[in-house]
């Protein structure tokens, strides 16, 4: 399965969030699962992607060209794609992608997560959406969609539209237990 990740170009404050990216790309790659993820190989980016690779997984990153001049372009992955854009990366990702998981980030992050959330709601995409909620870091992103939802600018069945889970065993037992509909 291609599973898409969204997560931050820093580690954050908190170690438990590079840990569970070393944990989700090992298990990843135990399970035969491809990474598709930003390209990057800074944060937690490259900590998921370094952990896939190390542990004889695939990895295949979508970056701009703006970026890796930038020199942030994770150059030994299995497959790195330069693209022109971020809209472009965000549409070639999820063209590659048959699983989402959001692990924390910042705006980027945010962003990518919004779109594939508005996609699964318009009907555009049918597959699993996953937060993995490491200390609780997408716990006010929650309660802020329950007050769209209470303030009527979400349906009240939003929360079919994503998954949320601790750890990234109990995320990937979930995920590949879901019948993906290409």
């Amino acid at each position: 399965m291609n599973i898409c990740v969204f997560c931050g170009s820093s580690i954050g404050q908190n170690r438990a969030f590079a840990e569970a990216a070393r944990e989700l790309g090992r298990l990843m790659a135990a399970q035969s699962h491809t990474l598709i993820y930003g390209g990057g190989k800074v944060g937690l980016m490259g900590v998921v992607a370094d952990a896939v690779l190390e542990s004889n997984g695939e990895v295949i990153g979508i970056i701009p060209d703006f970026l890796l001049q930038r020199e942030v372009g994770h150059r030994g992955l299995t497959r790195l794609e330069v693209v022109e854009s971020m809209h472009e990366r965000k549409y070639r990702m999820a063209n590659l992608a048959d699983a989402f998981v959001a692990m924390p980030g910042g705006w980027g992050t945010l962003d990518e997560l919004a779109e594939i959330l508005t996609w699964r709601q318009l009907g555009l995409i049918n597959h699993p959406v996953a937060l993995l909620n490491i200390n609780q870091f997408f716990t006010p992103l929650l309660e802020q969609m329950q007050h769209m939802a209470n303030m009527g600018f979400l349906k009240e069945n939003y929360r079919e539209h994503f998954q949320i889970f601790e750890t990234p065993q109990a995320l990937l037992t979930e995920i590949q237990s879901q019948k993906i509909q290409r």
